[in-house]
């Protein structure tokens, strides 16, 4: 959105309140829809996807220029090492949270029974991973999110959208307050990575990165069991360290690597890259 005027204080009022309520419409509907046709994991991932495409597509198609760079999906010359940079780093936050602990003996991998074709549930797990972590981006960290930045300034849009985001996950199985703690954290470093760039691909790939990572080893996600490779991560220390029904991000070792991954991002992304509204 580099380049567009502001709208006044009404015309903000108005857009993210449409961009609101289609979205809270989306994420009631479309479950209900998707639920019978491919189970939780479809339902949970393709829903937020599909809420935050369509909300995000009718209002920058009434006020913007109905643009991918209008919700921070223009394609870069830094889009492509920002997905990636993203990604690895994901992928080695959960390495870390999960094989770190199975190092120090504080946890072990155990067979999990009931996964006859690993490398199909694999592929089909890491589809709907992907379609649900760029949904959430671009709901929660899409168009408004985006144009509240440039009207109010990054705290007061990043910690409450970061609050929001960690209350929808307050019904999951296993939910505690370590964990939405948590949880609002990452809200906190995904929406710093929007400030950052400028755009959604370092936050869509970090955000990927660890929720494929993580059941891969054998973990709970945000409290959902995907028993995709046949091995689960068995803890043998309490639930400070394992996060519980959870799983690892309800723990302290995600606490600690949240903030770890700021200061990466911080080096990693140079300041030099960020993309002024």
């Amino acid at each position: 959105m580099n380049g567009v005027a502001l709208p006044d204080k009404q015309g903000l009022v108005l857009r993210v309140g449409l961009y609101v309520l289609l979205a809270w419409l989306g994420l009631l509907l479309f479950p209900g829809v998707l639920l019978p046709l491919g189970g939780i994991l479809v339902a949970s991932t393709l829903s937020a996807f599909a809420a935050a495409a369509v909300s995000n597509a009718v209002v920058v198609r009434i006020y913007e220029r109905g643009r991918l760079a209008d919700v921070g999906l223009a394609w870069s010359r830094t889009s492509g090492r920002e997905f990636l940079t993203g990604l690895a780093a994901g992928l080695a936050a959960a390495a870390c949270v999960s094989l770190v602990p199975v190092a120090l003996r504080m946890a072990r991998f155990v067979p999990a029974p009931g996964v006859e074709h690993p490398w199909a549930s694999v592929a089909f797990a890491g589809l709907a991973l992907f379609f649900g972590a760029m949904g959430e981006e671009l709901l929660f960290r899409g168009y408004a999110f985006q144009l509240l930045i440039r009207a109010v300034g990054p705290f007061a849009t990043i910690l409450p959208t970061s609050v929001v985001f960690g209350l929808m996950h307050s019904a999951n199985p296993g939910a505690s307050p370590l964990g939405l703690a948590n949880t609002v954290a990452w809200g906190i470093l995904l929406g710093y990575a929007v400030w950052r760039t400028g755009a959604l691909w370092l936050p869509i790939g970090l955000h990927f990165g660890w929720n494929v990572t993580l059941p891969l080893l054998g973990s709970n996600l945000s409290g959902f069991t995907m028993g995709v490779t046949g091995y689960t991560l068995e803890w043998h220390v309490g639930v400070l360290w394992s996060g519980g029904g959870y799983g690892v991000e309800g723990s302290l070792l995600t606490t600690g690597i949240v903030v770890a991954l700021f200061f990466a991002l911080h080096r990693l992304i140079p300041r030099s890259e960020v993309k002024e509204g």
